[in-house]
C-alpha cells in the first residue's frame, strides 16, 4: 500500500513536470516561423523571373555567382517600391524586405581560400600543370593578403575560437575569411561588386563564399538569420546550399511571453528538486544507484535541462549587447548566426530532453500489465536480440561497402558509405529506385539488389520478429499465473475513494 501511495504521488508530480516542459517546448516554436522561412526561401533562392539562370539554386560557376550577386539578392536585400509600385521613402535609411521585414544592419560576404600547391601532382604531369589547388582543409587555408591589399576584403579576418564552423556538402569551414561588409545604399552595393568582380575577388583558391544578413518581424517577433553558401569544390563548378533560421530572440513581450516566464521559474524549481532528491539517493545507494536505467535517464533528463536554464540565460544578455551594437552603428553586421545556430541546438536540446522526459512516464506505469509485459519481454530477449544484431549488421556493411565501391561513382544514393548505409535501410522499407542500380551496373546491380533482399529483408528480419514474438508469448504465460498490479491498485483507489465519502458524510 506505501509503495502504491508513493508511485502515485510521484506520477502525479512528475505529470505536472512535463506539463510544465511541454509548454516551455511549445512556447518557442510556432506555425509563423514556417512561413517566414518559405517566403525568405522563396525571394532568394527561387528565381522570379523567366531566366532561371540567375537564380541561387542555378549557380554552376564563379560568373553565375556574380550574376546572382549583383541581381536577384540586391533585389531582395533592397527594396524601394511599395505596393502600389510608388517609390518607398526609407526611414534612416533602413530597408523592410517583403515590407515587413526590417533588414538588421547590413549583409556580410566571406570567402575562404586554399593556398597553392596544397595537392601533390604526379611527376609525369609536371610539364602540363604550375599550380594546383587542394579541396578546402583547415591547414591548407590561405591566410595571407591578396588582390589590391587595401581594403579589409583583401585581408584575412580572424574570429574568435567560440564561434561555430560551418559543415557544407563537401568540407568542414572555419568561422574566418576575407569578408566585406555592403552599403546601406543599392547603388553603392553594385558598385562594389562590380569593383570587386573586376579585380579578381573569387580566384581558383576559392573554396566557399558565405552571404550571411538578419531580418526581424515586430508583426510576430520573430528574428529570421539568412545563410546562402555557394562551394566551389576542386572539381570545379559549384554547389549551392542555405539555412534560413527563423528564432524567437526576444522572449518578454506580450503577456502569454510573461506567462512563459512564470513556467520557466516552476522548471527551475523542478530541477532543484530533482537535483536534491538525487543526492539523496546517491548519498543512500552509492554505487547500486548506478546500476539502473532508470536513474541513467534521470541524470541525463537532470543535465540537458541545466545546459538549457544556462543557454537560456546567455541567450538573453547577449541579444541585448547585440541590440545595443546594432542600434548604435547600423553600418556594421550584427552577427546573429552566432545566436540563431545556438537557439537551433538549444531547440534540438530541448526536443531531446522533452522526448526521453515523455519515455520516463513508463518508469511510474510499471503497474500496468500490458507494460510490465513490454518491458519484461525486451529485458529478456536483449540478449538474443544483441548477438542476432552483430550478425545482422556484418552482413549489412559487407552489402553497403560493396554498393560503394560499385555504384558510388555513377549513383548519388551510393556517392558516400554514409549514403549506402541510409539507402539500403530505405531499401528495407521498401523505398528504391532499381533502374538506377541497374543502369549503373547491369549484371552486378540485379544481383546485389535480389540477394540484399532475399537475405537481410526476407532471413534476417523475420528471424528477430521470431525471437521477439517467441519471447513474448514466454512472458506472457508468466504473467497469466501472476496476480496483476493493476488489480492493487484498483482495489487501492476504490478504497481511499469510499473512505473520502465516509469522512465527508456521503457514505456510511
Amino acid at each position: 500500500e506505501l509503495e502504491l501511495k508513493t508511485t502515485l504521488r510521484d506520477l502525479l508530480i512528475y505529470i505536472v513536470f512535463l506539463t510544465d516542459l511541454s509548454i516551455l517546448a511549445f512556447g518557442m516554436v510556432s506555425t509563423d516561423m514556417y512561413y517566414l522561412n518559405k517566403v525568405m526561401a522563396q525571394l532568394f533562392l527561387e528565381s522570379s523571373s523567366e531566366d532561371d539562370r540567375s537564380s541561387f539554386r542555378s549557380i554552376g560557376s564563379r560568373a553565375d555567382f556574380w550574376r546572382f550577386a549583383e541581381g536577384p539578392l540586391l533585389d531582395g536585400l533592397y527594396w524601394d517600391k511599395w505596393y502600389n509600385n510608388t517609390t518607398l521613402t526609407l526611414r534612416n535609411n533602413n530597408s523592410h524586405i517583403y515590407y515587413e521585414n526590417l533588414l538588421l544592419g547590413v549583409a556580410q560576404i566571406r570567402q575562404l581560400k586554399v593556398r597553392n600547391n596544397t595537392c601533390s601532382v604526379y611527376p609525369y604531369f609536371h610539364t602540363f600543370i604550375e599550380d594546383c589547388y587542394s579541396e578546402y582543409r583547415y591547414r591548407a587555408e590561405d591566410r595571407s593578403d591578396f588582390g589590391l591589399k587595401n581594403e579589409s576584403e583583401w585581408k584575412y579576418t580572424s574570429v574568435s575560437s567560440l564561434s561555430p564552423w560551418y559543415w557544407g556538402a563537401i568540407g568542414l569551414y572555419s568561422g574566418g575569411g576575407y569578408m566585406f561588409t555592403l552599403p546601406k545604399s543599392k547603388q553603392e552595393s553594385v558598385e562594389k561588386l562590380v569593383f570587386l568582380r573586376r579585380n579578381g575577388w573569387l580566384t581558383r583558391g576559392t573554396r566557399v563564399v558565405f552571404i550571411d544578413f538578419s531580418t526581424y518581424n515586430a508583426n510576430i517577433n520573430l528574428f529570421c538569420v539568412v545563410r546562402l553558401v555557394v562551394e566551389f569544390p576542386a572539381t570545379g563548378g559549384a554547389l549551392t546550399s542555405s539555412h534560413i533560421y527563423s528564432v524567437k530572440l526576444l522572449r518578454y513581450i506580450t503577456y502569454y511571453d510573461y506567462f512563459l516566464a512564470s513556467c520557466e521559474i516552476i522548471f527551475c524549481l523542478f530541477i532543484v528538486t530533482f537535483i536534491i532528491q538525487g543526492a539523496i539517493k546517491i548519498g543512500k545507494l552509492k554505487k547500486e544507484y548506478f546500476r539502473s536505467a532508470w536513474n541513467w535517464l534521470d541524470l541525463l533528463l537532470l543535465v540537458v535541462s541545466i545546459l538549457a536554464i544556462a543557454f537560456n540565460i546567455y541567450r538573453t544578455v547577449k541579444v541585448s549587447q547585440l541590440m545595443e551594437e546594432l542600434l548604435s552603428d547600423a553600418q556594421v553586421y550584427p552577427n546573429f548566426y552566432f545566436l540563431a545556430y545556438w537557439q537551433v541546438l538549444y531547440n534540438n536540446m530541448i526536443a531531446v530532453n522533452i522526448f526521453f522526459a515523455w519515455i520516463k512516464t513508463f518508469k511510474y506505469m510499471r503497474f500496468n500489465k500490458t507494460m510490465m509485459q513490454l518491458s519484461s519481454t525486451l529485458s529478456r530477449c536483449a540478449e538474443d536480440v544483441f548477438g542476432f544484431a552483430i550478425m545482422f549488421f556484418i552482413i549489412f556493411f559487407a552489402y553497403a561497402q560493396f554498393s560503394y565501391l560499385v555504384f558510388g561513382s555513377q549513383v548519388e544514393d551510393f556517392s558516400t558509405f554514409q549514403n549506402c548505409i541510409f539507402t539500403q535501410f530505405r531499401i528495407v522499407l521498401g523505398d528504391f529506385d532499381f533502374e538506377t542500380i541497374e543502369a549503373a551496373n547491369r549484371i552486378l546491380g540485379p544481383i546485389y539488389f535480389m540477394t540484399f533482399v532475399f537475405f537481410v529483408f526476407f532471413i534476417l528480419l523475420n528471424m528477430v520478429l521470431a525471437i521477439i514474438n517467441d519471447t513474448y508469448s514466454e512472458v506472457k504465460a508468466d504473467f497469466e499465473v501472476i496476480r496483476s498490479q493493476e488489480l492493487r491498485i484498483r482495489d487501492f483507489i476504490r478504497e481511499s475513494y469510499n473512505k473520502a465519502l465516509v469522512k465527508l458524510k456521503l457514505k456510511k
